[in-house]
């Protein structure tokens, strides 16, 4: 199949995803009504939906027969949420200080520094509102074979842990430690950089991955695999966004291009030089498709995104 054709299947789904979301938007109104409407922009500003279009995929290739999108639908919006409040986060002036994202203005340049910061509070708790009346709605589940039985649960403490202080967080908070630091080695360059996109870009992924697969019925084990692929994915995906900081553009991207070297952040472009980082994306890529090919998925959607992550623009 040609990029063309994938490219409109994957906006496809992207609007699927998209009008999903929108069923779960608070409503703009009260005295909190400003923080809502911040909320509601920041999350309707567009985007690739990748991680809930994982979720799904991933959901729909372990559910088989089976599948209810009800189920999975709730933990959706939750995934691109929490998504969506990291970004919020990321590009407020104490961070990044970005004024584009997604090709509109960033939440801050809108509503300014403070309410983004609750917009950002806001979607996190929000993601999580969302998921629990899920769960608590959500029909009766197979039993999991690991530490809870309970899959509603499994995909709760999944969400939570990816996105905190041993996940996406804790990618955060190294992310800021690395910038500038002229005391390290370039081995432990190295060894921060590989933890900062392990968990600062992949956790959401693995999440992403994991969740659809649990509420999807698969085994602990299986859930095990879908969490290395998205790791490799993960890492091959931010790595594929340092190589487009360098060679992107403002139209392409939606986002001001040379911010990582702005800001002093190493990335595996400046560690390794472009062509190895080009080369490392396709070998975690091709392994991540190994897998699902293992799992008699090579055929899946999510083998063809994989690889069509490689060669993304924006």
């Amino acid at each position: 199949m040609s990029t063309a054709d994938f490219e409109k299947r994957l906006t496809e789904k992207a609007a699927f995803v998209s009008d999903i979301i929108k069923t779960f938007l608070p409503k703009e109104e009260g005295y909190a009504a400003k923080v809502l409407e911040a909320m509601n922009y920041s999350l309707m500003a567009g985007g690739k939906r990748i991680r809930p279009i994982m979720m799904f995929e991933s959901y729909r290739l372990f559910a088989g027969d089976l599948a209810d999108d009800s189920v999975i639908k709730p933990f959706l919006a939750a995934i691109e949420m929490i998504h969506t409040y990291s970004l919020v986060h990321d590009d407020l002036p104490a961070m990044d200080n970005d004024e584009y994202r997604r090709g509109r203005k960033t939440t801050h340049a809108v509503y300014g520094a403070g309410m983004a910061t609750l917009a950002g509070d806001g979607l996190l708790n929000y993601a999580f509102e969302t998921a629990i009346l899920g769960a608590m709605s959500g029909k009766e589940l197979s039993d999991y074979d690991a530490d809870t039985k309970n899959r509603y649960l499994a995909a709760l403490n999944i969400l939570a842990t990816k996105a905190g202080v041993y996940g996406m967080v804790g990618g955060q908070c190294a992310d800021i430690m690395a910038e500038n630091s002229t005391d390290l080695s370039d081995s432990e360059k190295k060894d921060v950089l590989f933890y900062i996109d392990e968990n600062k870009t992949g956790a959401l992924i693995e999440a992403s991955l994991m969740v659809g697969a649990v509420l999807g019925g698969a085994d602990r084990l299986q859930v095990e695999k879908m969490e290395k692929i998205g790791s490799n994915v993960g890492i091959a995906f931010q790595i594929q966004d340092d190589i487009l900081d360098i060679e992107g553009t403002l139209e392409e991207l939606g986002k001001p291009i040379g911010s990582d070297e702005k800001n002093g952040k190493s990335t595996y472009v400046s560690l390794y030089g472009i062509e190895s980082a080009k080369a490392k994306v396709k070998e975690l890529t091709d392994e991540a498709t190994k897998s699902l090919e293992d799992m008699n998925f090579d055929d899946s959607f999510l083998d063809e995104l994989f690889q069509y992550m490689i060669y993304r623009k924006k």
